[in-house]
């Protein structure tokens, strides 16, 4: 079985410490129904009961918000693969609406990507000058001239356009 550390880092450490909560709350319930069975003052059993009490309660609070926790965490993971899938999907849409050659395609991935000229040339095994040319073209088909513009155009196709405040209708 292999772990996620990243994700269950944090959870592991939360889970190591309500283990140490449940054995403290465990052995102080203990310790106080003991010493009211055999202590005959009863005086320090009735002032640890409900400490102990306390600290039970405070453990299942844990274990209510560990449970939230985690169950958020799975909920974020799923609409962040959505979301993933859904910026893919954008993309390539508009690459088809754009005609963008394969060449192209894979320029402007990398340009999304936030991977700079020269570094495409290389990647690629091409010349700085070939890619400086096809990335001209895209953004050329795609309407903008910047890199900026470019990745704005997804941003944009992503989150929606905002309504005009000034008259409530949308910006497009």
């Amino acid at each position: 079985m292999t772990w996620n550390l990243r994700r269950w880092g944090p959870a592991a450490t939360i889970v190591a410490a309500l283990v140490v909560e449940v054995f403290a709350a465990a052995f102080f319930v203990w310790d106080s129904l003991l010493e009211l069975a055999t202590d005959t003052s009863k005086r320090h059993a009735m002032m640890e009961l409900p400490v102990a009490i306390a600290l039970c309660i405070g453990t299942w609070f844990t274990v209510q918000e560990l449970r939230r926790l985690l169950r958020r965490s799975g909920e974020q993971d799923r609409a962040l693969a959505l979301a993933s899938g859904a910026f893919v999907q954008v993309v390539e849409r508009q690459f088809d609406g754009w005609k963008l050659t394969p060449s192209e395609r894979e320029v402007a991935w990398l340009s999304l990507k936030g991977v700079d000229p020269a570094a495409m040339a290389e990647l690629r095994g091409s010349a700085a000058g070939t890619v400086r040319a096809q990335l001209a073209r895209v953004y050329g088909k795609s309407g903008v001239t910047s890199r900026s513009q470019f990745a704005s155009v997804f941003v944009d196709e992503l989150l929606g356009r905002l309504p005009d405040p000034k008259h409530g209708k949308d910006n497009r």
